[in-house]
């Protein structure tokens, strides 16, 4: 593969997936890497990795892979040095690694005892000269649907007449687009669900309630509630909790208070 850049030292384009998005708390569990040297020279790796805890559920709808997937692999930290070594004289190469994979990957090899210095290489990230070079804007937006520019952008009333006229372009453009309301919709919460406070917070399993965020991602409410009452306390304490996360959480330690009682 001859990239159209001079190279002085391979580049190692990368890819990760991962137990969920917390570099402290999730851990990788596959990463692909293309390797390209001067020469043009290629070569590809795939490994997958025991990460030692749960897969997120929406983590695996997005990667589709299983804790049964990666239970008998071995854990990162058995690969590290080889993969270290592969890497180690590289620059990087890959989309949204500045933000996600590269801190992942770094924080993956600090808890097996390399220092995987990412201010020793050159990173370039694909996903910044995309949305450098084509911003995603109501005017961008604009340009590719309508074919004009958005005069007026940041007036109230120009953006929203702009945006209307984009949506009847986009409806014209793409046949699959729902005609209706109700699909339209539909097809808008799949991609960008809204949430609620309480839904930022927590999502729901079964009966249950399950922290989405913050130092207790993963567990469950009631078990918060039996074992660090003190954290839950602290929530109630927080100036800018919204009303209905205190009502859960003061619903949750009222019943661990019940419990014990």
């Amino acid at each position: 593969m001859l990239l159209p850049i001079e190279l002085d030292r391979p580049l190692v384009f990368f890819d990760l997936e991962t137990t969920g998005l917390s570099t402290q708390e999730d851990r990788i569990i596959e990463m692909a890497i293309l390797r390209v040297s001067p020469q043009g020279d290629v070569m590809e790796r795939v490994r997958r990795f025991n990460p030692g805890r749960p897969i997120d559920p929406e983590a695996q709808a997005v990667h589709g892979i299983s804790d049964e997937d990666v239970a008998g692999e071995a854990p990162f930290s058995a690969r590290a040095k080889s993969l270290f070594d592969l890497m180690d004289p590289c620059d990087l190469g890959g989309f949204n690694i500045r933000r996600f994979d590269l801190p992942m990957l770094i924080a993956e090899f600090k808890r097996a005892d390399f220092d995987f210095d990412h201010r020793t290489r050159r990173v370039i990230d694909m996903q910044g000269i995309f949305h450098r070079e084509e911003p995603r804007d109501l005017s961008a937006a604009a340009r590719f649907y309508l074919g004009r520019e958005h005069q007026e952008a940041h007036t109230a009333l120009g953006d929203i007449r702009t945006t209307a006229a984009v949506l009847a372009a986009q409806i014209e453009r793409y046949p699959d687009l729902p005609r209706d309301m109700d699909a339209l919709h539909a097809y808008c919460d799949e991609i960008l669900p809204i949430r609620t406070a309480v839904e930022q917070w927590f999502k729901k399993e079964g009966e249950g309630l399950i922290f989405r965020r913050g130092k207790h991602k993963g567990r469950p409410l009631v078990e918060v509630a039996a074992q660090e009452g003190d954290y839950l306390e602290w929530m109630l304490g927080a100036d800018d909790m919204d009303a209905e996360v205190l009502e859960v959480v003061r619903e949750a330690l009222t019943a661990g208070i019940e419990k014990d009682g």
